[in-house]
């Protein structure tokens, strides 16, 4: 394996300790944000940040000027300049499947080809050889010139995967619908629940459909298992149109027509019917919750087209350098990392809301659950040692306003804090007026007001000045000071995505960072897949039936006793 040092104990460090007696301290003399806005006039100055066409706040967090310095002071006692450099660099920093996490290559211009050799592998030509090949498929099927068995165009793609080859892909598709511009629609399968596929092929035509099947290894159970049944209702489908003849040659000659597949096993591509030339594959330095800029999006590629997908990537890249190469104390990237571990280590805070005041954004928060939980969720060190401290958050959270209507009564006044980043974009792709009034603004004057209401509450006297009954002013009380994040942007484009992306990605590697933890393996998800194949068979066979924990035996028991 690579020599990456043994992670640095943050909890014995000076800058933890330092950060521990300011924080005993603010809690002491009593965190108020109106009283440090009306302190520092200049607080929203020297607290807003431009990082590429993001616009961010953090004025309204729980910090002052000495915890930014204290926190920054921390970054370094861990190494977090020194991890950055070394994981854009190629250097092993996934210690337990001793590879590189090179996720930001998959972003980088082809001009930058030969400057980035890992493992002997020039990494930025091997990424645009793929996209290229991407991007031409792509403009086929977008064209018209690939075309389906019967010879009708594809109008619907299905994509077939699961956890970082599904959650991104879908994420992106729904927050950039406005720019799929070439009349074909995406529809993503990954339960193997049978109701998902049964949904997600409902109504669909399978002359003018076109599958993906997203599998780097091409064994995936819950991939596999649904690509099957897809092919399943292919073939039948085309054969009940007259599409084809129900013979061997022509149902090998749809799966040609109707499937292409990401992944690198091209010998289970081909024993799968697929033409291992219709294969776009990726590398084991990419997670699957930092794949969605690689041959995972290829579904987005024909939806978009290359042109879009190349903004996307470029709001990924200007993230990245940004992070690269800006101080500590003015990176806002690393800042926000680093005040997310202030929250979960300092406070106690167990969650963290994200909350985007776009409807296209739906499911940005499914997507960062895999991003950060996935990530950082781990209880030992990248050396193998037991973390020192609470790690990882609960991330969470709905659009706006929908979720004024639902939780965030817990938000303002429960006995729990909730650090919670709020997304807005200036402008909308469908600008409406009810009268007078324009909708949008509307929207956005929530977005606005949840923010100050969460910082500055209510007080006692306020509500009682407003003749509030005596006996539920404290009902209507709002204590204020919960910490909240506003991350501003101009329009919700390819290039905006990107960034966003980009920013939590790096958010989620300087907290692994500061807690020394691992943040590019997944082993928490192994014990329950290998689990499942041992029950499985229990359903119907008593042996197998006698093997299981007693709990177990007893729930598949219901299960005999009920299933028709």
């Amino acid at each position: 394996m690579s020599t990456i040092p043994a992670p640095i104990d943050a909890t014995q460090t000076p800058a933890w300790k330092a950060l521990q007696e300011h924080h005993d301290r603010l809690v002491e003399e009593g965190i108020s944000l109106k009283g440090w806005f009306a302190a520092d006039p200049e607080r929203v100055e020297k607290l807003t940040f431009e990082a590429g066409d993001l616009h961010i706040d953090l004025s309204r967090d729980l910090i002052t000027d000495e915890t930014v310095r204290l926190l920054c002071d921390l970054g370094r006692a861990v190494g977090v300049e020194e991890r950055r450099d070394a994981m854009f660099s190629g250097a092993h920093i996934n210690t337990t499947e001793d590879r590189a996490v090179l996720h930001t290559a998959l972003r980088r211009p082809k001009e930058q080809a030969g400057t980035l050799i890992v493992d002997g592998q020039d990494v930025v030509a091997d990424v645009h050889e793929v996209l290229d090949r991407m991007y031409a498929f792509a403009d086929k099927v977008r064209s018209g010139a690939w075309r389906g068995v019967s010879g009708k165009k594809i109008e619907h793609v299905v994509s077939v995967g699961i956890g970082g080859s599904d959650l991104g892909p879908v994420m992106v598709y729904e927050a950039l619908k406005p720019y799929a511009d070439a009349g074909i629609d995406c529809r993503y399968i990954s339960n193997i629940d049978p109701n998902d596929a049964a949904e997600k092929l409902a109504g669909l035509d399978p002359e003018t459909t076109l599958v993906i099947i997203v599998s780097k290894t091409f064994t995936t159970l819950e991939t596999l298992t649904n690509a099957r049944e897809v092919r399943t209702w292919m073939l039948d489908a085309l054969e009940r149109a007259g599409a084809i003849d129900g013979s061997a040659e022509s149902r090998a000659e749809a799966i040609r027509k109707h499937f292409v597949a990401v992944s690198t096993a091209l010998d289970l591509v081909e024993e799968f019917g697929i033409d291992p030339e219709n294969a776009f594959g990726f590398w084991n330095w990419v997670g699957g919750r930092y794949s969605v800029d690689s041959a995972v999006g290829l579904s987005l590629i024909v939806a978009l087209g290359p042109e879009r997908f190349q903004e996307f990537l470029g709001g990924f890249r200007a993230i990245d350098e940004y992070f690269q190469k800006t101080p500590l104390e003015e990176n806002v990237v690393a800042l926000m990392g680093l005040m997310n571990v202030w929250y979960v280590n300092f406070f106690g805070a167990e969650s963290h809301a994200v909350l985007p005041y776009n409807q296209y954004l739906h499911r940005f928060p499914a997507y960062l659950q895999q991003l950060t939980m996935e990530s950082n969720g781990k209880g030992v060190r990248w050396d193998g040692t037991p973390v020192t401290s609470a790690t990882g958050e609960i991330f969470w959270g709905e659009p706006g306003t929908n979720g004024q209507h639902a939780f965030y009564q817990l938000i303002h006044q429960g006995t729990r804090m909730v650090p919670a980043d709020f997304i807005a974009f200036v402008n909308t792709p469908h600008p409406v007026r009810d009268g007078e009034q324009d909708v949008h603004e509307l929207f956005l004057g929530n977005f606005l007001a949840q923010t100050k209401a969460l910082a500055f509450g209510k007080t006692a006297d306020e509500v009682r000045a407003e003749g509030t009954p005596e006996e539920i002013v404290p009902a209507r009380v709002f204590t204020g000071n919960r910490p909240t994040t506003s991350i501003f942007g101009d329009t919700l484009t390819p290039f905006a995505l990107g960034e966003l992306i980009a920013l939590y990605e790096h958010i989620t590697f300087v907290q692994g960072t500061v807690w020394g933890i691992d943040s590019y393996d997944q082993w928490g998800v192994e014990l329950g897949k290998q689990l499942a194949k041992q029950i499985t068979p229990a359903f119907h066979d008593d042996a197998a039936l006698t093997e299981q924990d007693p709990a177990t035996q007893a729930l598949i028991r219901y299960y005999r006793a009920h299933r028709r």
